[in-house]
């Protein structure tokens, strides 16, 4: 008989995740505020560097909110199929001629 799935081994709710992927966002966002209040305040190659910083973070925002964490347990990525079995006393065939 095929094993039953526990509530221990489920992953996290949607919303938990969701939870924390805005969590991970909203702090990427808020040093994106400060590169971009850093910018205006400084000169030369740093003024540069904290623009830079500022522009291309919401990319790395969303990609680091987005990623899972970690790699997939064993349980949730294996597939348990129902299992069928005859003994072969019980195996007939029928010829319908």
């Amino acid at each position: 008989m095929a094993k039953r799935q526990s509530a221990t081994s489920l992953d996290m709710s949607p919303e938990q995740e969701r939870r924390i992927r805005m969590r991970k966002y909203t702090i990427a966002m808020s040093v994106r505020m400060v590169c971009i209040v850093a910018g205006v305040f400084t000169t030369g190659w740093l003024m540069w560097f904290f623009f830079a910083l500022a522009i291309f973070l919401p990319y790395f925002a969303v990609v680091i909110a987005n990623a899972q964490g970690g790699t997939p347990s064993v349980k949730s990525t294996q597939l348990t199929a129902p299992r069928l079995s005859i003994k072969a006393s019980e195996f007939k065939v029928m010829d319908d001629q």
